[in-house]
């Protein structure tokens, strides 16, 4: 066993010590430096925040993080995550860190944690770990995927036709422009999340903050990204918006990714949430091809059925783990 060392992170220095750190820990999901540091650089500041590297040798192999969740805030509520290089584990540093960011957030009152992990072999520690500190599995989402060689995309033929003669365009995001349509997707999908099962009450974003999470993501593969239009329609919020899926791409697992998806209740019934699918996956059949990964909450039983008539197959399950800190449940 090795000495190690617990310190606060330094950007841009650290970045590749990071992503490579964050990989191996986690392969279903690896990252790289730049998306690293492009999410240091684009976090809301408004929302605590917190890191701690653990360094053996001069080689960090620890990465710990944590900070208000922020997509269903709480001032007391706080979602962190801890990763240790397989080569480091047994010694203690995963212990070390998580005691560090505990008592971080334990001096600003945190009430609750929340953290999210897989059940792959290599998420087993994990899980191990979480629960010997009492933490408790609150929530299910399932992972499916498709390779787009494997999908026969003309058997869609007749819902696009369907979809084109309702009066419905399904457009790129690369496609639109004007000066109100990152408004208009901002409020389309504030009111698209509303119906999702997420179990969770949600934190409104700031557009300005929106935007830099959702447009300006460096992962965003906007001409694989699908609004549905509505020519005749003019909301006052939405535009001519009723629909959209967006798609993103991990360039370090070199696969596709959906985002979200969702249509407007009065539109849906009419096969436009899975044309924007098809739309999508025809899109990336024509450059080339590849795997595209969704993700889908347990109780959201239309979309888990929608993914299965498109060819999506269940690969993994990921659990959010939650655990009180001040004694309730």
């Amino acid at each position: 066993m090795t000495d190690f060392l617990l310190r606060d992170v330094n950007f841009p220095d650290d970045a590749e010590a990071v992503a490579e750190v964050l990989s191996v820990a986690n392969p279903g999901w690896p990252t790289t430096a730049e998306l690293v540091l492009h999410a240091n650089e684009h976090r809301d500041p408004s929302f605590y925040f917190t890191e701690v590297l653990a360094e053996q040798s001069g080689r960090v192999v620890g990465v710990g993080e944590i900070g208000h969740d922020t997509f269903s805030h709480e001032d007391w509520r706080y979602w962190g995550n801890v990763s240790v290089h397989p080569d480091a584990r047994g010694q203690g540093i995963g212990t070390a860190m998580y005691d560090e960011l505990l008592r971080r957030v334990q001096e600003r009152g945190a009430r609750e944690l929340r953290t999210m992990l897989g059940d792959q072999p290599q998420d087993e520690p994990g899980a191990a770990f979480l629960k010997a500190r009492g933490f408790d599995p609150r929530w299910e989402r399932y992972e499916s995927s498709l390779h787009t060689r494997d999908v026969n995309l003309t058997s869609f033929d007749d819902l696009m036709t369907q979809v084109a003669a309702g009066g419905l365009a399904l457009r790129s995001l690369a496609e639109l422009s004007g000066p109100d349509h990152e408004r208009w997707l901002y409020e389309l999908d504030w009111l698209l999340f509303q119906d999702v099962p997420l179990g969770l009450t949600l934190t409104r974003r700031p557009f300005e903050q929106w935007v830099k999470d959702e447009l300006q993501d460096p992962t965003l593969r906007p001409e694989l990204s699908f609004v549905a239009v509505d020519p005749t329609r003019d909301d006052p919020l939405t535009g001519p918006y009723v629909g959209y899926s967006t798609i993103g791409w991990n360039p370090a697992g070199a696969y596709a990714y959906i985002g979200m998806t969702g249509v407007l209740r009065e539109v849906r019934g009419r096969g436009v949430a899975k044309a924007l699918k098809v739309a999508a996956m025809r899109a990336l059949h024509a450059a080339g091809g590849g795997e595209i990964r969704t993700f889908n909450d347990a109780p959201n039983r239309a979309m888990l059925t929608m993914n299965a008539a498109l060819g999506f197959r269940r690969t993994a399950t990921r659990t959010r783990y939650e655990l009180r800190l001040d004694g309730e449940q």
